[in-house]
């Protein structure tokens, strides 16, 4: 068997043969010559070289299969990995209720299936709140970890490949809970949040807690001025002041280190306003701030590290720290490119908000709108509207990494070795090489020098 990996998370596992018949329900439905080559059969028993080199031709195909727009996004591969994943944690399939957190720590109870997906969830948190069907694309359900106090720190988007309940129950820690959010950038689309009683109660509630936590900065007179809002439930007021204050709509990330402008700095990175800032401590004490806009990255990776055991080869490598990196490349000036590193256990979470700023970017360019982006059920299935095709990027989210069940060693891996398209224009033979390597930036392509 092997064990694919999502986001860092054991995900599922499954045998050969199961990703076999995957593979050929996928040449069934869109062709062989859509779909990727798959590792052959082999008729003897593999030697431990010759399953080592299948696990690396399956995350390949794995990983393919994901970043291909059409694939990446069916019915059949996600249905494959939503299976697969309640078979694994041997979850049956059965009424629960979920509990669902708001900003403001309100708990939504949800009656749900075990086996209903991210989408299915959305809706029912949607319904129980009476948001309207044309705002629910304007959320979604966040993976949290509750802070001791009582802030959150985001892991991951739920996916369209999961099982909500599934995910959360198989941390087996209490600390881990499913949030609501809005998950959109541009500060615009909250005039058509607002619109609706639920859509401006949902924003407000966001709001105050980002307040709260310190996300948002607040001086003693925009305090006043909220304060007083608030006194009156003044929430649109409230909103549209809060708007004007920095880092209104970004979301804060855990301490983590750096490499940039030099290496071990401490950092907070926040992301929002298609931008990445951070607030860095040198060496020296010395406090600095800076932005790295999103059209400025030409591309980015997330990598991670498993440091060798030392203990006793019977030590289970489950136990140690896996490392975790985001390093993107970024057009310091006209001609010069640099890489810059977070090193950060929301690492993966980084780069999901970078790719859907991208995305919510290359929606805006082609005319579409975040109400068209929702996926609209026909027949039962989920479909995207005709409005998201200009986006040719597939949501680079996942990111499947097979191990060998028996035997597990620890390695150095890649796990977000997933590209966007390959990365053509690179002048660096090493870059080439290594294309899969990156998230190519669309948004970088449009750049151009008043930009700079």
């Amino acid at each position: 068997a092997y064990n694919i990996h999502v986001n860092g998370v054991l995900h599922c596992r499954v045998r050969y043969s199961q990703l076999l018949g995957l593979h050929e329900q996928l040449r069934k439905e869109y062709g062989a010559n859509v779909v990727p080559a798959f590792p052959p059969k082999k008729i003897f028993t593999l030697t431990p070289a010759e399953i080592e080199q299948r696990r690396e031709q399956l995350e390949k195909y794995m990983q393919a299969v994901r970043q291909d727009p059409t694939l990446g996004g069916s019915e059949t591969f996600n249905s494959f990995l939503r299976k697969a994943q309640q078979e694994t944690q041997q979850i049956p399939t059965e009424e629960v209720v979920l509990e669902v957190l708001l900003s403001n720590g309100q708990r939504v109870k949800v009656t749900i299936l075990t086996s209903d997906q991210t989408e299915d969830v959305l809706e029912a948190v949607a319904s129980k709140l009476d948001l309207p069907d044309d705002l629910v694309g304007y959320f979604s359900l966040f993976l949290v970890r509750e802070t001791k106090d009582g802030a959150f720190s985001f892991v991951r988007k739920l996916q369209e490949f999961e099982l909500p309940y599934v995910s959360v129950t198989s941390l087996h820690n209490p600390e881990f809970r499913i949030i609501l959010r809005k998950s959109y950038w541009d500060s615009s689309y909250d005039d058509d949040v607002m619109e609706h009683r639920v859509g401006l109660n949902l924003l407000y509630a966001q709001t105050v807690s980002d307040i709260e936590h310190g996300w948002i900065l607040v001086n003693k007179e925009q305090h006043r001025q909220l304060k007083s809002l608030q006194e009156k439930v003044s929430k649109k007021e409230f909103i549209r002041l809060a708007q004007t204050l920095k880092y209104y709509g970004y979301l804060k990330f855990d301490p983590c280190v750096t490499d940039f402008p030099e290496k071990g700095c401490h950092v907070v990175v926040s992301a929002g306003n298609n931008e990445l800032n951070f607030q860095v401590r040198l060496p020296n004490e010395q406090l600095k701030e800076g932005s790295f806009k999103v059209t400025r990255m030409r591309c980015w990776r997330v990598t991670s590290s498993v440091p060798m055991s030392n203990g006793p080869s019977g030590s289970s490598p489950g136990k140690s720290e896996v490392k975790l990196e985001l390093a993107f490349e970024y057009l310091m000036s006209k001609d010069r490119l640099q890489w810059v590193t977070i090193t950060s256990p929301q690492a993966i979470m980084l780069s999901i908000c970078l790719q859907s700023m991208v995305d919510e970017l290359m929606v805006k360019k082609s005319g579409g709108s975040i109400r068209k982006m929702f996926r609209r059920r026909v027949n039962g299935a989920l479909r995207r509207s005709d409005s998201q095709q200009a986006v040719k990027s597939p949501p680079l989210l996942v990111s499947e990494t097979l191990w060998p069940w028996e035997g597990e060693t620890s390695v150095t891996s890649k796990l977000t070795s997933v590209s966007l398209r390959g990365i053509s224009h690179s002048s660096s033979a090493n870059d080439v090489a290594a294309a899969n390597d990156f998230h190519g930036n669309y948004a970088f392509e449009g750049i151009g020098d008043e930009d700079l």
